[in-house]
């Protein structure tokens, strides 16, 4: 495989994870977290979802369901919600820059 060809594989899959949203029951099933505790977290601000209007529903992005996963990592391992939330927070940013820095060509 080419560098072009990687370079096409790789936006494909930043365009892709860009588009995906997914409704809380289906991130609850994925993730293994109830629902409960999604809309607590959401509370709290630790994770968003794409729902500006009460009562409708929730939907999220890769990004938010991506914390979550990492946040429920951290739990099981005995971290306090709290701390878990700020590991993945300073995580998060890592990631970023980094894909940041990849979708740019290492600019």
């Amino acid at each position: 495989m080419g560098k072009l060809e990687a370079n096409k594989e790789l936006s494909f899959d930043f365009d892709f994870l860009d588009k995906l949203v997914v409704g809380i029951g289906e991130v609850s099933q994925i993730t293994g977290i109830p629902t409960r505790q999604i809309r607590y977290w959401e509370e709290k601000g630790i994770v968003g979802s794409l729902t500006e209007e009460e009562g409708k529903n929730r939907r999220y992005d890769y990004e938010n369901i991506k914390k979550m996963l990492l946040i429920k990592e951290l739990m099981d391992e005995g971290y306090t919600l709290d701390a878990s939330a700020e590991k993945v927070k300073k995580r998060m940013e890592m990631i970023e820059e980094t894909l940041n820095k990849l979708k740019n060509g290492n600019k």
